[in-house]
């Protein structure tokens, strides 16, 4: 049971996954086809299908709890806990009252399984050299994230100063009534989304936006250069299995691997 739940290395364990991995695409399809007023008349076949599908993931979450070596890994896993939230929305709804069922739509998350169930170990190892990069960059990301918090708070004081009620330019109405809302518009500006829900109306104003637009621009490359450059450090090249340790529960092991890298313990053959 283990190695077909778990493992998608046999022919019975990818068969389980696939099929899981439809059901998952079925679960969110239904929740999504279920908010649409012109289906509200389905809503019945909704409800038992949806009922349907919970009940089997009820099943799996019970079968995976009681075919591991030590179930408080499993459940308080990533995965466990994800597999837990995918199931909890429907019961929770149906005792109160139909709030919160679409909630469940995160089971969309399980599907990040389809990488190591269509044997695309590649990808796995692509995700985790990219996770350890930004994880070893994390110092500079977050030196760049305060520079950039600071950049924005200067950024809208500044046009409160120039827009605001008293203005230096005396626009009226003011474009910015508080300086928390010039930080917003400095964000909104900065990144290039412009909502256009207010927009600078003197001259130095318009200038100072584009300044600031240009800015928002070469900001942008920054912290991709950072992981950039971890990416190519720390790049290595290995083979990747989708064995997983039935005593800590993780996965990515190299090929050739007969302890788990993580706890020491015997990987099942």
């Amino acid at each position: 049971m283990y190695k077909v739940i778990f493992e998608a290395d046999t022919p019975a364990g990818k068969f389980f996954d696939l099929v899981l991995l439809f059901l998952i695409l079925l679960s969110v399809l239904l929740i999504c086809l279920e908010t649409m007023p012109e289906l509200s008349h389905y809503k019945e076949v909704f409800d038992i299908a949806e009922w349907g599908v919970t009940l089997l993931f009820s099943v799996e979450y019970i079968c995976r709890i009681l075919c591991v070596r030590k179930p408080s890994r499993y459940i308080w896993s990533f995965f466990g806990i994800i597999d837990l939230l995918s199931i909890l929305p429907t019961y929770i709804a149906a005792l109160a009252g139909g709030t919160g069922a679409s909630f469940a739509v995160l089971r969309a998350i399980r599907l990040l399984r389809v990488f190591r169930v269509l044997k695309l170990v590649w990808l796995v190892d692509e995700a985790n050299d990219l996770g350890r990069s930004v994880w070893g960059a994390r110092g500079k990301i977050i030196v760049f994230l305060v520079v950039v918090v600071v950049a924005v708070t200067i950024a809208g004081a500044f046009m409160y100063e120039l827009e605001g009620p008293n203005g230096l330019t005396g626009v009226d109405p003011p474009t910015v009534e508080s300086i928390p809302m010039g930080i917003y518009w400095a964000i909104v500006t900065m990144t290039t989304v412009g909502y256009g829900d207010f927009v600078p109306q003197s001259d130095v104003g318009k200038a100072f936006s584009a300044l600031l637009i240009l800015l928002g621009y070469s900001l942008i490359i920054v912290p991709t250069g950072f992981v950039s450059a971890e990416f190519i450090s720390g790049r290595a090249n290995r083979q990747i299995t989708t064995r997983v340790c039935d005593h800590c529960m993780t996965e990515g092991h190299d090929l050739d691997a007969k302890y788990c890298k993580y706890c020491a313990g015997e990987l099942l053959k």
